[in-house]
């Protein structure tokens, strides 16, 4: 497995009029603020994108953002495996706006939507802290639940992707609107 290329906020900032950049989170993130000028292509829709984004790529340098830089690597990966070479945002958002770059939020949207690491934490930890309450209170069997999630967050470290964040970016409250794949492929062709 190759290790993406990663490029720093600064170095991004300074070239952003020559990358095209695709951000990969979910429309609901995307809206909180993304940098100007991304175009998101959720991580799911991906693979629905890969004829425009090897076009892309053939034009020009391809960076792949999302908000930590775990889900771009993810991305960058599978972009390989298809022939795409693209980079990834080292630290993700985060790390743009950590260094005082603008984030562009659509009009009209809010900042309701919480980052996908912040909604696993939340949900992984309620979930062990439900097993616990369950397996002492009631059964010890849900302790069984508790062991569960972490056996997931190792897995999850160790492979560096996460099925917990897959699901909860299906959830209403993480798409707003629906990303329109059809409207941003169509961008990224004008590009």
């Amino acid at each position: 497995m190759t290790t993406p290329t990663t490029i720093d906020a600064r170095q991004a900032r300074s070239r952003l009029q020559e990358l095209t950049v695709i951000d990969v989170r979910t429309p609901g993130e995307y809206a909180g603020g993304h940098i100007p000028g991304a175009l998101n292509i959720p991580l799911d829709q991906l693979d629905r994108a890969l004829p425009d984004i090897r076009t892309a790529a053939q034009r020009g340098e391809v960076l792949v953002v999302c908000a930590s830089g775990a889900r771009s690597e993810n991305a960058c990966r599978r972009l390989a495996d298809a022939g795409i070479h693209t980079a990834t945002l080292a630290g993700g958002t985060g790390a743009w706006a950590a260094q005082g770059h603008d984030l562009h939020r659509p009009e009209g949207s809010t900042n309701a939507t919480w980052g996908m690491e912040r909604q696993v934490r939340l949900t992984a930890g309620s979930v062990v802290l439900l097993g616990l309450a369950l397996g002492e209170f009631v059964h010890p069997a849900f302790l069984l639940l508790s062991a569960g999630i972490a056996g997931g967050l190792v897995f999850s470290a160790v492979t560096n992707t996460c099925g917990m964040a897959a699901m909860l970016a299906k959830l209403p409250y993480n798409r707003p609107r629906k990303a329109d794949l059809e409207a941003t492929l169509a961008r990224l062709r004008a590009n």
